[in-house]
């Protein structure tokens, strides 16, 4: 089992909801982040002034999948999420030793 964080643009979650239901993967969660990368924030202007904003906004998607499901899941958030401009995010795959569901007690694939 693996497990799957990508960090994207939060205009993009939709689509890559919609491609990760198209594959068959069922748990997603979501969470708002902030953070950068070689975008390194930009200028904004408010009410006439300038200010630098260090730290974008993002979406940070973990998702625990089988083994086999990996490389499609990899394939469909990159597909959805490239609008082949910097700051599209990154994918980040981790080995996932075990998986309880709390309800039924299931263990590992079966709890996913």
């Amino acid at each position: 089992m693996k497990m799957l964080t990508a960090i994207i643009k939060p205009f993009k979650l939709d689509e890559v909801r919609e491609a990760v239901m198209g594959i068959g993967i069922a748990g997603v969660t979501v969470s708002e982040v902030k953070g950068f990368g070689r975008q390194k924030g930009h200028t904004e202007l408010y009410r006439g002034a300038e200010y630098q904003v260090d730290f974008l906004p993002k979406v940070k998607l973990e998702i625990a999948v089988k083994d086999d499901d990996i490389e499609r899941l990899v394939e469909a958030i990159i597909s959805a999420a490239n609008t082949g401009k910097v700051g599209d995010g990154k994918i980040f795959i981790q080995p996932l030793e075990q998986v309880v569901r709390i309800r039924t007690g299931e263990f590992d694939e079966e709890a996913l």
